[in-house]
């Protein structure tokens, strides 16, 4: 999760990047954010002549720990020729991830929305607080999910930004229990409730690609503890296939980067610390430029 440098309050989202912001992650990474609140690409926008590809999701989209350049929608970009829009903000929750979506399809009419996501996101919607900060929340009321929560309240900051800086990260190695004990993160459903959200969630994005008429490509993605930890990585699958195989009953395009990785050697070479190297979304960009022609098919329904 990013330091607050380059978030803004959001009365929907619980938060947002800043437009026009211009800095230096916590470990000196830079980063860009254009008028329009995206993660700059690094360089010169493609020219392609097709509408914008459209990346949402957490950290891993919006690329913690590496330059603008680095990440894998700027990546796909310069593979492509087409425009890649990053739209990812670190620490979202799948929730709120299929909300940014939704808010931006609206706005920027994109061909295609590539929905990238960890498992640790369908446990976030379990929250209403994630990382110190009140975010949206859905309840299950019949068959449908009610977004609750909203408007966000905006917390007013209790101390100088050095200061929560400092506190953020000591409270983000803290184990669960002690995150909540303090309040870091507050839970608003029973342990196991996000993935029941999530399936649901995975209906918003059939629904938004039918009312938009533009694709929806869901990417997993993984945490570097997937590489070393096989009772974890065994969970992790788990639920990460749980929501890949309920985009495809609904006929929406799925991505699985795992057996890319685990091709590799060492796949935990291809992180940083907690995200993907430049290296490991080389690989991303290119398992998706590659498969673009064919994930741009809308199959008959």
């Amino acid at each position: 999760m990013a330091d607050d440098f380059c978030l803004m309050h959001d009365d929907r989202l619980g938060y947002a990047p800043k437009p026009g912001f211009r800095g230096a992650g916590a470990g000196g990474w830079p980063v860009s954010i254009d008028a329009d609140g995206f993660r700059s690409s690094g360089g010169d926008a493609a020219a392609g002549i097709d509408r914008a590809i459209l990346a949402v999701g957490d950290s891993y989209t919006f690329g913690e720990e590496i330059g603008d350049g680095d990440t894998w929608p700027a990546q796909l970009e310069r593979l492509s020729g087409r425009t890649v829009l990053n739209g990812g903000v670190s620490g979202y929750g799948f929730d709120q991830i299929v909300l940014r979506a939704e808010q931006l399809a609206e706005r920027h009419k994109p061909a295609m929305i590539i929905v990238g996501f960890i498992a640790d996101d369908i446990r976030r919607t379990e929250m209403r607080r994630l990382w110190g900060r009140d975010k949206p929340w859905f309840a299950i009321g019949g068959d449908e999910l009610v977004l609750q929560g909203v408007p966000v309240p905006e917390r007013k900051p209790l101390a100088p930004s050095w200061l929560r800086h400092r506190l953020q990260r000591i409270l983000i190695q803290l184990p669960p229990p002690l995150q909540q004990l303090f309040g870091y993160h507050v839970r608003k459903h029973p342990a196991g409730h996000g993935s029941g959200i999530g399936l649901r969630l995975v209906e918003h994005l059939a629904k938004l690609e039918a009312a938009h008429g533009c694709r929806v490509v869901l990417v997993a993605q993984y945490q570097p503890r997937v590489w070393l930890d096989r009772i974890f990585a065994a969970d992790e699958r788990r639920a990460t296939w749980e929501v890949l195989d309920r985009a495809s009953s609904l006929g929406l395009a799925t991505v699985d980067t795992y057996p890319r990785f685990a091709a590799e050697p060492a796949a935990a070479s291809l992180y940083v610390n907690s995200h993907v190297n430049a290296r490991g979304n080389a690989m991303i960009a290119s398992l998706l430029a590659a498969r673009l022609s064919e994930l741009s098919r809308t199959p008959d329904r």
